[in-house]
């Protein structure tokens, strides 16, 4: 198995519901962050990535059909050429919605946890893939807003058209379906965790070291 659609959209631009989208078109699994919460031994991979050391993206990968969300955005264009015959799909969202609803969600995870203090996320690859390496560790609106649009500027510069798709939730099945050559499913586009799903999952979650 090898990936078929790489998504290079940062996370909070609904990369959950592209998750399930295209699991339901038949392209399963789809890595996600979420991934790394229920497949734990993939924390030292990622650790490996962040850190420069060696790895191979079939160690990953070869479980896989497809890729959205964080960590592996931020190496689309490695795996597009890692992956030759995959499509990409740049998932995007208006730039303030995008930095409110990173905000109220997934922003203390990019952040580096106080010392002996273990972060939100598992490993050291979050703040330093995320926090560090993408936005400086400057979560200022101005500068993410920046970064957010400068990224998905490169993306387009990147990538060539014809294997690229913008690609907005909103837009519902017909333009994902065109692009990836499958059938319009008769259920509705998937729409998955919202700002307060993610707050109501992060309440229930056991307090850190617990």
């Amino acid at each position: 198995m090898s990936l078929k659609v790489i998504g290079a959209g940062f996370g909070r631009t609904g990369t959950r519901s592209l998750k399930e989208a295209l699991e339901m078109l038949g392209f399963a699994p789809c890595h996600h962050m979420m991934e790394v919460f229920t497949h734990p031994e993939q924390v030292p991979f990622w650790d490996r990535v962040a850190l420069g050391q060696k790895y191979d993206w079939e160690e990953l990968f070869a479980a896989y059909q497809s890729s959205c969300d964080w960590p592996s955005c931020t190496f689309y264009k490695e795996l597009a050429d890692y992956y030759p015959k995959a499509k990409l799909i740049l998932s995007l969202r208006d730039p303030k919605s995008w930095f409110k609803s990173v905000s109220n969600t997934i922003m203390p995870a990019m952040k580096k946890p106080a010392a002996g203090v273990q972060g939100l996320l598992p490993g050291v690859f979050g703040p330093l893939l995320i926090g560090e390496k993408t936005f400086g560790y400057d979560f200022s609106e101005t500068h993410m807003i920046e970064v957010f649009e400068r990224h998905n500027a490169e993306v387009k510069r990147t990538i060539s058209a014809e294997r690229l798709l913008v690609f907005e939730a909103g837009e519902g099945w017909e333009p994902l379906c065109k692009f990836l050559g499958v059938k319009v499913p008769a259920a509705p586009y998937p729409i998955m965790n919202t700002t307060e799903e993610f707050q109501a999952r992060r309440r229930a979650m056991p307090p850190a070291g617990n």
